[in-house]
Formats: structure tokens, sequence, C-alpha cells
């Protein structure tokens, strides 16, 4: 099915990956045959836009990174590392989202920033740290592009464009993080979590967030109650509405009329260093049919789950 000349690639639902008795262990990353994998090269004309930064890039510097890009799953609590850990890649999020959470000694935890389709995860390698003392945990299931952090290494160390786009992504990434600790110290959990609600929503293709009750608690470090006494407030007033496992916003002006300042410093900031990304990164329309299979680009209807049973923050990690 050629879309102006190349091809959709959404890797196929499979009803295993979402079976509570199937170990992550088969995940999707493993069924990523080769094949797949030369629909991925042919289609980046369209797949690129996924992915604002990647979309951002003059395409003689995409072209470089190409034929290292894996498309991958990342289910919801999947841990792309831990804190102290090795970074041995670095993810581009399409349909995905990936916070990063401050860690106490006692597992405590917080979140300090959310990347999405607007930019990469693991940024330590490539300012030379290696590692960090933050954890990235998947916050809302979908895909990503997967390359190893060497590889973009290599080219940040080129100069050029990409290094100017990803130093000025650190910049805004930084903004974020020092946001987020203003925030989390001086506003009421209901601003906080329509803060992140928003994040969220400037990242995803659906005023759908797919998240729970207990993953908010966590990243707003407070107790499961407040979350659901403020949620409950939300939804009263028509601004959301929830189900098991799904936040659907209803009134996303209702939303931003009484969300805190912080939601708006980081907008400008992002918009401001990174103009050229602002909604790249928005797919082209569909093709009418829908045939279910890896030719479709629409979102899949159910997210994608990680079942093994374990805290949400840390339930599975990829293959190799």
């Amino acid at each position: 099915m050629p879309v102006s000349g190349d091809y959709w690639i959404v890797m196929k639902p499979a009803h295993k990956y979402s079976s509570p008795d199937v170990s992550c262990k088969r995940t999707a990353a493993k069924e990523f045959s080769y094949m797949d994998n030369m629909f991925l090269r042919r289609s980046h004309p369209v797949l690129r836009r996924q992915n604002q930064l990647l979309a951002a890039l003059p395409a003689a510097d995409f072209g470089r990174l190409l034929p290292h890009l894996e498309l991958l799953p990342l289910p919801f609590g999947l841990a792309l590392y831990e804190s102290g850990s090795e970074q041995e890649y670095e993810y581009f999020p399409t349909t995905s989202i990936v916070s990063l959470l401050g860690v106490t000694p006692d597992g405590s935890s917080a979140e300090i920033a959310v990347v999405g389709n607007d930019g990469v995860v693991g940024i330590a390698p490539i300012m030379g740290g290696e590692t960090t003392t933050s954890r990235a945990v998947v916050q809302s299931g979908g895909y990503a592009y997967r390359l190893r952090a060497v590889v973009l290494k290599e080219e940040f160390d080129r100069g050029g464009p990409l290094q100017h786009l990803l130093l000025r992504y650190t910049q805004a990434l930084i903004t974020q993080m020092a946001q987020a600790a203003v925030c989390n110290r001086y506003h009421a959990v209901e601003q906080r979590l329509r803060r992140s609600l928003l994040l969220s929503l400037d990242r995803l293709p659906s005023n759908e967030v797919t998240t729970t009750q207990r993953m908010i608690a966590n990243l707003l470090g407070v107790r499961r109650e407040r979350v659901t006494e403020a949620a409950r407030k939300l939804k009263v007033a028509d601004v959301i509405d929830y189900s098991r496992g799904k936040i659907t916003v209803l009134d996303r002006a209702k939303l931003e009329a009484e969300v805190c300042e912080c939601y708006s410093v980081v907008k400008r900031e992002y918009d401001r260093l990174l103009p050229g990304t602002t909604g790249v990164g928005d797919p082209p329309s569909p093709p009418q049919e829908r045939g279910g299979n890896r030719l479709d680009p629409r979102p899949l209807k159910s997210p994608i789950v990680c079942r093994k049973p374990a805290r949400w923050y840390g339930p599975c990690r990829l293959p190799p």
C-alpha cells in the first residue's frame, strides 16, 4: 500500500502481547524481522515525521542514522534504564511517552521530565557522562526508534545541525527539570496533575492518556488518595473522564485555565529553542482502509502493556 511512493509501517498487533501469562521476554522487539527493517528503510520520509527531532534533521544527517534505527514497541511500565546504569541506547519516541524520574535510596520517586515525540531519551552518553542518577520509565505505551548510543555520539561529534539541535533540546529539557522542581515544591496536587496531563497531551496524537492513578501518584511523588481526589474534582467539572488505565481529556481549554504557570514556562522554552520541530511530529493523513497489518499507519486501539508482575516503574527490559 504505497503512500506518495513510500510505505507506512506500524508493527502488527498480536494478542500474545496482551496476554497476562506471557513473559515480557517474548516482547515484540524479537519479532522485528529483517523484512520489517527493509520496510522501515523504504518508508523513512514518512516515518521520520513521527519524531520531531528526527524530522528536523537535514536529509544527509538523517540518512547516516537511518541504517541504525530500529522501530520497537515500548510497553507501559518498561524501564529503559536505571539510576547509575550505563545507557547503551538512545530512544526516539513516536507514539509513546517516557518519564524521567528522580529516585531516593528508599525507592521513592518523582517525575522530573517527560519525553515524547518531541525528543530523545538518553542524553547522558551524548554529553559524555555515560550514566545519570535518574530512571527512565515508559509512562504511556507505544512505539519508539532505538539507536545505539555510540552511533549518535559519533554523529554528535561531527558537529553541524545534529549537534546544534541536540544541544538546544538539552537546554529545553533542563528547563523542564528545573520547573518541575519548583512545581513540586510550591503548587497543589490538582495543578500539578493538570500540568502533567497537558505535557502528555502535547506529545500524543489524541486526547487520551494511557496511565493509572497509581502511576501518576508515583510521578508526582504524592499518595494515591490525593491524586484520586484531584482527578475526581476534574471529572465533576467535566474537564476529564477516566476509566481503568485511561484518562480522557474532555475540555482542554478548561484544563489549561487553572494550570500553574510552570506549563506555559516549559512550553515557551521548547517553542523558542526548537521552533523548527513544532507540529512536525503529526503524521500525514492515513489511508482510508484499515487492514490491521504493518502497513496500517493508525495507532493501535489498545495500548501496549507489560503484564509481568512487578512495581510499575521497572517490570521488564527490552532484549539487546
